[in-house]
């Protein structure tokens, strides 16, 4: 790309228009979402987005990246080589505090064919590098922060986007498929070590297909321990995907129904897991149909 990126990025049901005259962060956006940028001056911005070196002596000697949406600057200067990471969180910020024609769950979502799995968790319980180990073996990628729900259908939206995984989890998913493609390391986030997953070409492809919920999973993982997956009661399962939901008391009573038709229509289960690949074929078998009770690896 050229040394000013000026693109519209196509973003599921966002158009996202994205100004730049850093570089590293134009290279970055082409090897994520090249299949879906486009440079199209007629479409209709959903946000505007710009982020750029600071002026001043103080910029030159430790260079910045200041982001920038629809003329407004909500966050403090982040150092220049986190570019990337800053556009994505500032991405994210911007759906979280304005999206709120749709629910937005703190999960995981991955599909096999049109249904789809959702996976809701807090930091440190496993759900992005569990999705993208899932999207690794084949499930098309929803998204990884937010999932994104239309309220009066319960159907999840599409938004695939670069999984940020965050210090051991890069490790981890290393491991599990040495040729995972990943994007550079950025050692110093305000969340640590961080690396992007690519998402796969056919799930940016697909990313306005809509999938229907079908199996509701709480991971956690826990160092050392056996793979188990169990039922989980439908009113805890409510109880907890709401308290998963960001915007769950804005929408009211629009968010208890669709939380209620979600559960509803889903089985419901909490998933213990340590071994990528275990997990991995745990969930394949539960989504391919296959009675699962994971002790130790053994079907029964």
């Amino acid at each position: 790309m050229s040394r000013t990126t000026n693109l519209i990025l196509d973003a599921g049901p966002f158009r996202v228009g994205v100004t730049s005259s850093i570089p590293s962060l134009g290279d970055a956006i082409a090897y994520f979402y090249r299949d879906v940028v486009s440079t199209d001056p007629d479409v209709v911005l959903d946000y505007n987005i710009g982020l750029h070196r600071p002026p001043g002596l103080r910029a030159m000697v430790r260079p910045q990246v200041v982001f920038g949406v629809d003329g407004q600057y909500p966050f403090d200067p982040q150092p220049l080589e986190n570019a990337f990471p800053v556009f994505e969180w500032g991405l994210n910020w911007c759906i979280a505090t304005s999206a709120h024609r749709y629910m937005m769950l703190h999960a995981g979502t991955i599909a096999f064919g049109d249904h789809a799995m959702i996976l809701p968790g807090t930091p440190g319980s496993g759900k992005s590098t569990l999705s993208a180990a899932l999207h690794l073996s084949g499930a098309r990628l929803l998204s990884d922060e937010f999932g994104l729900v239309r309220p009066e259908t319960a159907d999840l939206l599409p938004l695939p986007r670069g999984i940020p995984l965050k210090n051991a989890s890069i490790e981890a998913i290393l491991e599990f498929d040495p040729a995972a493609p990943l994007g550079p390391t950025y050692p110093k986030t305000r969340k640590g070590r961080v690396r992007h997953l690519r998402p796969a070409a056919e799930s940016l492809r697909q990313q306005h297909a809509p999938a229907r919920p079908r199996w509701l999973v709480f991971p956690k993982y826990r160092a050392g321990a056996e793979e188990v997956l169990a039922p989980m009661p439908k009113v805890e399962a409510f109880r907890q995907l709401a308290f998963n939901c960001f915007n769950y008391t804005l929408l009211g009573e629009t968010a208890f129904q669709a939380v209620d038709r979600i559960v509803d229509a889903v089985d419901c289960y909490t998933f213990t897991f340590s071994r990528l690949e275990s997990a991995v074929t745990v969930l394949q078998a539960l989504a391919a149909g296959k009675q699962l009770a994971i002790a130790a690896g053994r079907d029964v």
